[in-house]
This record gives C-alpha cells, structure tokens and sequence, in this order.
C-alpha cells in the first residue's frame, strides 16, 4: 500500500510541476536479468539498477541571478527494498540553491565533490561492477553546502561542506578541481584531483583521468582512503577502454584496491552495449569480484535501459 500511495503522490507531483514553465522532467529506467553468486552459490535475481525519476528547474530572480532546484528519486521497478519495505522510492540529490556569475551554490542533498569529480570515468555506473563496489568515497549525502564554480578556461572548482548534524560528530570537506568536458564532446581529455576530509568515516584523495583516441575512450583513477581513526589505511587504482563500433560499444574495466593490513580486492568487468535509439539501450556483462579474505563473487546479466 504505501508503494501505491507513494507513486500516486510522485505522480500528481510530477504533473502539478511539470505544468509550470522552465521545469525539466527526466529520469530512466535500467533493469537487468542476472545470474549472480556472492560466494555461497548462484541464483537468478531481476535488478533494478538505480531507476529514477526526477524534476529540476530554474527562475530568473534578477539580471544575472536565477533561482535553481532539483529533486531526484530513486524507483526500484523489479521489487520491494531489501527490508521487504513495500516503500520502493528513496531521495537521490535533492536541493535547492543560486546561480550566477559566481558559480552556483545549493542546499540539502547531493553528490560530494570527490564524487563529482568522476566525470563518467565509471564503465559500469549503477551495475555491479560500479567503482563504489571497491572504491570509498562515492557518497551523496544529506546536510550539504555545495558550490560549483563556472567554467574558467576547462577549469572547475567543487566544494561540498557536510554539517556534523550532532554534538561529538565533525564537519566534513569535499573538494575538486576539473578540467575539461566530461562527456568528451567539447574536449578529448577530462582530469580530475579531489580530495575528502571527515566525510563518511574517510579521509580519501583520488586522480582521475580519461581521453578520447579515435573510437577509444580510455580512463584511469588512483585513490588513497583511510578512515578517519588510522584503523584503515588503502590504496588503490583503476584502468578501463570503451571502443565504439557502430551501433555497438565494447568495454573493459579493471580496479584493485591493495589494503595496508594485507588484504586485496580486485574486480574486473567487461561487458557490450547495443544502442538500439537516441534514448534506449540493451546491454550485457561480466563483473568477477576476488578478494584475499573473503569469497570470490561472480555476477553475468543481461538488461534494458529506456532514458526520458
């Protein structure tokens, strides 16, 4: 029941907004067919791969100054959370804040810095394979402060401030700096350095980079994480290659994390996806997860993703 009445209310919220000028309305759905075995044998599972749903605007407030918001939800279409909660719709970045000249700052939930500063480095975005199954860091959190600086010569700033929201607890930094089109359209090179302080249990510095060569895109990351009480410390690195054939795009990806303690973990991905319009895709992949201390996880799907 509460499934029904949260997408009814998400649904008369979309329609009330979309009536209104200068609001965006967009999301995807991305659900695979998949064997998967996490170390104690295979089973067959529909996942539904961060699905989402979202609004986003702005209104101009004076010469040079607009008001601007979002909010996105995340819809698992394939079942209930892994709670057996019937309530499948949870908060992705959701914000409000301004723009103008001197960049852009919002308030509530979002991406940090450190996370932004990926680009679209991530093969594997939202399937297992995600850089986040290996990789500390990847954190979208609520009680944010975060600025984005305009475009100075490829050059980005990114800032997050995270508030303790408790008494014993720290603020938490995330900070960046990018260059170039992370799409790879406007430049054939996208870099990143960022670094986390206090942010989620982790401190984290993390270097990206990846390039366009004909139809090759070819990326690589490396990243230090330790947690804020010294008791983890790691370093690790990431290097992939996308080729595009036609309709079709091949990719490869591999990423190991080497803990101070001993421990290792690598994972490795490949996989092929087949663009069938503008907005529609079927894909298939592999991802193998193998770790000193702990059981091997093997993961092969098959899947569909619609983007409106």
């Amino acid at each position: 029941m509460k499934f029904v009445q949260s997408s009814l209310s998400l649904a008369l919220f979309s329609l009330s907004c979309s009536a209104l000028a200068d609001v965006d309305v967009y999301g995807k759905v991305n659900v695979t067919v998949q064997s998967s075995d996490d170390g104690e044998g295979s089973f067959t599972e529909i996942k539904s791969n961060a699905s989402r749903f979202g609004l986003k605007g702005a209104e101009k407030v004076t010469d040079g100054l607009e008001a601007v918001y979002k909010f996105e939800f995340q819809v698992d279409v394939s079942d209930a959370d892994s709670k057996g909660d019937d309530d499948n719709i949870t908060a992705r970045n959701q914000y409000v804040g301004l723009k103008g000249a001197f960049g852009q700052v919002v308030i509530g939930r979002n991406d940090t810095a450190l996370k932004q500063s990926q680009g679209k480095i991530d093969l594997f975005n939202d399937l297992e394979g995600d850089i986040k199954n290996a990789f500390r860091g990847e954190n979208r959190l609520g009680n944010t402060v975060s600025y984005a600086s305009n475009n100075m010569s490829g050059f980005k700033v990114l800032a997050t401030f995270i508030a303790e929201d408790a008494v014993d607890a720290d603020n938490g930094y995330s900070a960046a700096v990018t260059y170039g089109d992370v799409g790879l359209k406007k430049t054939d090179i996208y870099a990143s350095i960022a670094a986390d302080s206090e942010v989620n249990g982790y401190d984290v510095v993390r270097a990206t980079v990846q390039g366009k060569l004909g139809d090759f895109n070819l990326g690589a990351m490396y990243q230090t994480q330790e947690k804020v009480d010294g008791s983890s410390e790691a370093d690790g690195y990431l290097v992939n290659a996308a080729y595009r054939l036609n309709s079709n795009t091949f990719k490869v990806q591999y990423q190991v994390v080497d803990f101070e303690q001993g421990d290792k973990k690598t994972a490795m991905s490949a996989g092929v996806d087949h663009k069938l319009s503008k907005n529609t895709k079927v894909f298939g992949f592999y991802s193998n997860f193998d770790m000193d201390n702990q059981v091997d996880q093997d993961y092969l799907g098959v899947g569909i993703e619609y983007k409106f």
